[in-house]
């Protein structure tokens, strides 16, 4: 049985099997777009779409390849937009207070080493069962909607 089990083992990393799932499926909450611009041109046309609409609010931004190199780390291109509808994050918070580990909403900008550019966020139906929201479609919909137009038209 050991024997079997070290020639299957050698076999597999001589065959270069790789163990590591794809990014699209690290968690089904987390929705993830491929796009075809540039991480900048991807990354500023959100900022521009978010900043341009009056119903939201940039609350901060982050770019975790900066803060890696502050501390001689390196990273490829990933960037973080929070911005939030308070008209739409407070009913799920007045339903279940604890949403509020998921708001503001965010999008994750960021490169992979293939140089292929992606965009993720929470998909808020997720967040209807992780926080057991049960009074909140319309509002889901809404961000359900919203974050779908913003990452297309970001992505294109």
């Amino acid at each position: 049985m050991t024997r079997s089990f070290l020639i299957l083992f050698s076999t597999l990393i001589l065959i270069g099997v790789n163990c590591s799932p794809p990014v699209e499926k690290l968690d089904p909450g987390i929705i993830i777009k491929s796009s075809s611009n540039t991480i900048d041109s991807t990354y500023n046309t959100l900022k521009k779409l978010i900043s341009s609409n009056p119903n939201l609010t940039i609350i901060a931004e982050l770019d975790h390849q900066d803060n890696a190199a502050s501390v001689d780390l390196t990273l490829s291109p990933t960037r973080i937009i929070l911005f939030g509808n308070p008209k739409l994050g407070t009913p799920l918070m007045q339903e279940s207070q604890v949403t509020g580990i998921d708001l503001p909403q965010k999008i994750l900008v960021f490169q992979e080493p293939t140089g292929e550019v992606k965009i993720a966020y929470n998909d808020p139906e997720y967040l209807k069962s992780r926080h057991g929201l049960t009074k909140q479609d319309k509002i889901l919909s809404t961000m359900s909607t919203a974050l779908d137009k913003l990452t297309e038209s970001a992505s294109k």
